[in-house]
């Protein structure tokens, strides 16, 4: 792990090229140490592509880009698109061992899919105009419409209208692990949100609901089997379908404080959801008794703070009036208690799935004829929404229409009408939970699988259909599955780390051990280290011997950074008393092992550590 202040190797590593074309180390010993599949069990790091950084680079933002650059994992080709290293490949491989054996269990069967798409296949779905830019779109020399694909649906959904026919052929559930690319605007995170990204996606195919729902329930399994054995702590909430669509869905989340996503939490029950897809329950209560609506002068009472303290009233009798632009539709007046948010998910769901937008003051005041602020409902020509807790209100706040006026004890229904009551405000801490009323609490976490139920969807719209017993066609019903590798590695860095680096489950560590021999000229140390280096290679324990000629401090600071979960020191001082340091990278507790048996008694730990999360 050569260290320096750019993000370039040292000529320690440059300097055995030769060697380790030829499979040797400088010394003549193995660099490598290959089991019976092929596999890499050993490597000295001499010769080995693992460059060290001691600064984190200036466009990362988050833990994991921070650490996964600095410690030789990754590196950043352009704008969201990474080079994986060979320590960062290995724990990418892992989760796909991971995944592999959990969908096979369950009896999906792996296939590989083209990255380029025909355009036509994208219209036939409708989503060729809807995606949006993310989606790249080019033209082959045949001046054919082309993209490159961020997903599979369409395809999936081709490959099967052309080979199922009958009942007989079906149920199905097909995975692939592949590249995709979705073109973000302002990709950023490393690879929490990049353009490119490996991911594995499934598509399970069934006759109807109940047997769809069957699939589904396997591979919400699955999923959790997954998240387990890749030792992480995760959650399970309802979710938004997106752009992918479909009747529910659920995300899986690695808990985490820098997570980018709000999760919403009950304690007393099973209820959990991603903050775009929490419902908020009755989240307020109002038993005043009515009085009639007064109009109030209120110089310069915009927002809603300076508002409630002139009028002397909590921010959550403030009605917000929020003029929106629906595509392809009219004009809609949103209104909200003062002291919440707008969840825009509820909103354009709400709207038919129309992309709703803001309007900005100048918009507000041509249509309204009113100055931004004191937009009021009463007597609006516009459709009016408003939140369900609205319609509980007996004395709200709202504009009066009029510049520097507000109307006091606004009651719905009989001041202003409302075509529509629904639930609309973001989910805060301490909401009732919509299930069983107790306080939610609000988390943090790092969506790493997401679950669909599509439905008829895509079968419907490109004509995937089976022939049942009965002889008639019926549209096959379609359920959607993916996770993100990439972001489960970058996920398992942002949930385990300290402020000296990366602290890997056992199950996702390029290497389980880190082997440190300090004095390398000594010929003891050399011959104690290669010894218990082919021990532990012989009993299966993958290890990555640090051979270079470093002084100790820069060794226990990568071997910190890279964070295996043991590390192993041999020493002068160690072997003069017939014993090795062995550390906890997770604990940091250091034990004393004799050198008979040490390789054993490591093994030992390896084998826990694996059983836990087994």
């Amino acid at each position: 792990m050569p260290q320096d202040d750019q993000s370039k190797t040292d000529g320690s590593a440059a300097g055995v090229q030769g060697a380790k074309r030829e499979g040797k180390t400088g010394n003549g010993e193995p660099e490598t140490k290959i089991d019976c599949r092929g596999e890499v069990i050993g490597q000295r790091l001499t010769g080995y592509l693992a460059p060290t950084m001691k600064e984190s680079p200036a466009d990362a933002e988050v833990v994991s880009h921070k650490l996964m650059i600095r410690a030789g994992l990754i590196r950043k080709l352009t704008a969201g698109i990474y080079s994986w290293l060979p320590l960062g490949l290995r724990s990418l491989r892992k989760v796909e061992r991971i995944i592999r054996v959990e969908m096979n269990r369950f009896k999906a069967r792996e296939v590989l899919l083209p990255s380029v798409q025909p355009a036509e296949l994208w219209k036939e779905s409708g989503r060729y105009e809807k995606y949006g830019p993310e989606l790249l779109r080019f033209k082959d020399r045949h001046d054919r419409d082309c993209v490159l694909g961020p997903t599979h649906e369409e395809v999936i959904t081709d490959l099967i209208r052309r080979e199922v026919r009958s009942f007989r052929d079906l149920p199905l559930n097909l995975y692939q692990i592949q590249t995709k690319f979705r073109d973000e605007i302002r990709p950023r995170f490393g690879l929490m949100r990049g353009r490119e990204f490996i991911m594995k996606d499934a598509y399970s195919f069934d006759t109807d609901d109940a047997a769809a729902d069957l699939s589904y329930r396997d591979m919400y399994q699955a999923y959790s089997n997954v998240f387990t054995n890749c030792g992480l702590e995760f959650a399970v909430v309802e979710a938004d379908s997106g752009t992918i669509g479909g009747s529910f869905s659920h995300e899986f989340m690695v808990l985490a404080e820098t997570g980018e996503d709000a999760l919403a939490f009950c304690g007393q029950c099973s209820y959990a959801s991603n903050l775009e897809k929490a419902k908020t329950g009755d989240y307020l209560t109002y038993d005043e008794p009515e009085a009639p609506i007064v109009k109030v002068h209120t110089p310069n009472c915009r927002r809603v703070p300076e508002l409630a303290a002139f009028m002397k009233t909590p921010e959550s009798s403030i009605i917000k009036s929020m003029l929106f632009e629906v595509e392809g539709g009219a004009p809609t007046l949103v209104l909200i208690p003062g002291h919440r948010e707008i969840n825009q998910t509820k909103l354009k769901n709400a709207l038919g799935g129309a992309e709703p937008r803001l309007a900005s003051p100048e918009e507000a005041e041509r249509i309204t004829g009113v100055p931004m602020g004191f937009v009021t409902p009463v007597g609006a020509k516009v459709k009016i929404v408003a939140d369900l807790a609205i319609g509980r209100m007996n004395n709200g706040v709202v504009g009066a229409g009029l510049a520097d006026y507000h109307l006091a004890n606004a009651k719905p229904g009989r001041d202003f009408q409302v075509d529509e009551y629904l639930d609309l405000a973001v989910a805060m801490e301490g909401d009732p939970c919509p299930h069983c009323g107790s306080p939610m609490t609000v988390k943090r976490g790092i969506e790493v699988g997401h679950v669909f139920k599509l439905g008829l969807k895509y079968s419907e719209a490109m004509g995937a259909t089976y022939m049942g017993r009965d002889g008639t066609s019926s549209p096959i019903v379609m359920g959607c599955y993916g996770i993100g590798l990439g972001r489960t590695v970058a996920a398992s860095v942002e949930q385990n780390h300290d402020k000296d680096g990366i602290i890997w489950p056992m199950a996702l560590a390029p290497f389980q051990v880190a082997l440190l021999p300090l004095q390398v000229q000594n010929p003891e140390v050399t011959a104690a280290t290669d010894a218990l280096y082919d021990r532990l290679t012989d009993l299966g324990v993958e290890t990555l011997l640090d051979d270079r000629d470093e002084r100790p401090g820069m060794k226990f600071k990568d071997a910190d950074l890279l964070g295996l979960p043991l590390r192993v020191t041999v020493s002068e001082k160690g072997l003069g008393q017939g014993q090795l340091e062995l550390k906890d990278r997770r604990s940091r507790e250091v034990t004393m092992l004799p050198l008979e048996g040490a390789a054993e008694a490591i093994l030992a730990l390896r084998d826990k550590a694996l059983g836990q999360v087994a």
